[in-house]
C-alpha cells in the first residue's frame, strides 16, 4: 500500500531577505502544495524509481542505484543529479532509509506551476524528511540553504511567526477582516531565491533595519483595517527598496496602480500582493498580468 504525505506551499508576507538575518517574519501556507507517495519492496535490488509529476503530468523520471549512488536512467540529467544529492543527504541523516537493499518507488506531484515560487523545493524537503523520520531543517540546510521559514510553514501547515538564529516558530492566526480585499498577481516569471540570497548576503547589514522589519511584522499581525495594512506594506517596500538598491515592483510594473503592491519573497518575480480596486482585473490584464488569485483561493 502506498504511503501518502502532503506539505503545503508558502508565501512570505514580511521580512523577505531580512528573515535570513534574524528579523521576525510572517509567513502563510497555501492550499496548493506537493504530494509524496512511496512504496518499499524488499527485493535486494537497492534501487530507487522516482517519478515526479507537475500538476499530475509527467515531468521527471529517474532510476537510481543507491548502493553505488549512480543514475541508471533519466530524462532530465541536471534535475536527476539534484535528487541524487538530496537522497544521499537523506541516507546520511536517516537510520532507516537507503541502508538496506530494498527498492523504493516514489512518486511526487507538485500541485502548482513550478514558476509560482510557492516552495517546490521546501515541500519536497519536508515530505522526504517526514518519510525518513529526519530533521527537515537539517536536510534543507545540507541540500539547499536558506532561512528555513518555508520548512516551518510546511511542517506547521499554519500561518507562522518565524525567526532565525536561533530558530523560533510560533503558530498564529492571520485572518484579518479585510482578506476578501486582497489579491495575488503573478509576475509571469520565477525568481531564483538562491541568487537573491547571495546578493543580500553580500550587503552590509543594519541592526536597525532588522528591528524595523520585526516591528512591521508585529504591526501587520495586529492590523484591523485595510488602510493600516496597506500603509505597512508600502513602508516595508520602501525600506527594502532603499536597502537593496532596487526598484519596487510597483515602480517597475504598476506606477499608476491605486493599490499598494508588495513583493513576496525574492524580488523580481513570483507573486506580489495587492488590494482590489475598481476594475482591477482589467488593469492587470491590460498589462499582461493575467494570473490573479484571491487570498481565500490561495491561502488556507
Amino acid at each position: 500500500m502506498k504511503n501518502h504525505i502532503f506539505s503545503p506551499g508558502k508565501l512570505l508576507i514580511t521580512s523577505e531577505y531580512f528573515v535570513l538575518d534574524g528579523a521576525l517574519a510572517l509567513a502563510v501556507p497555501t492550499r496548493l502544495g506537493q504530494d509524496f507517495y512511496s512504496e518499499e519492496e524488499k527485493d535486494g535490488a537497492s534501487m530507487v524509481f522516482w517519478e515526479a509529476l507537475h500538476e499530475n503530468k509527467p515531468w521527471l523520471s529517474i532510476q537510481i542505484d543507491y548502493k553505488n549512488w549512480k543514475i541508471v536512467q533519466t530524462n532530465l540529467p541536471e534535475s536527476a543529479a539534484f535528487i541524487l544529492k538530496v537522497l544521499q543527504n537523506v541516507q546520511k541523516l536517516s537510520t532507516e532509509k537507503f541502508h538496506s537493499d530494498s527498492t523504493y518507488k516514489i512518486t511526487t506531484n507538485l500541485q502548482f506551476p513550478a514558476n509560482y515560487g510557492l516552495g517546490s523545493s521546501s515541500t519536497l524537503m519536508n515530505n522526504l524528511a517526514e518519510w525518513s523520520h529526519i530533521d527537515a531543517f537539517l536536510l534543507n540546510e545540507l541540500s539547499l540553504g536558506g532561512s528555513g521559514y518555508d520548512i516551518a510553514v510546511a511542517q506547521e501547515k499554519s500561518a507562522i511567526l518565524y525567526q532565525n538564529n536561533p530558530r523560533k516558530v510560533e503558530r498564529v492566526e492571520f485572518n484579518p477582516s479585510f482578506t476578501d480585499d486582497l489579491i495575488f498577481i503573478h509576475l509571469n516569471q520565477k525568481q531564483d531565491s538562491r541568487e537573491g540570497i547571495r546578493a543580500f548576503q553580500s550587503q552590509k547589514k543594519s541592526l536597525d533595519l532588522r528591528t524595523d522589519f520585526s516591528e512591521i511584522t508585529q504591526k501587520v499581525l495586529q492590523c484591523e483595517t485595510l488602510e493600516e495594512f496597506s500603509n505597512l506594506m508600502m513602508l516595508h517596500e520602501s525600506k527594502l527598496s532603499e536597502f537593496l538598491g532596487m526598484k519596487t515592483a510597483k515602480e517597475k510594473h504598476f506606477q499608476d496602480c491605486p493599490s499598494f503592491i508588495k513583493s513576496l519573497g525574492a524580488w523580481g518575480g513570483d507573486f506580489v500582493l495587492a488590494s482590489k480596486f475598481g476594475d482591477y482585473k482589467n488593469y492587470f490584464f491590460e498589462r499582461n498580468f493575467r494570473n490573479i488569485i484571491e487570498w481565500k483561493n490561495l491561502i488556507y
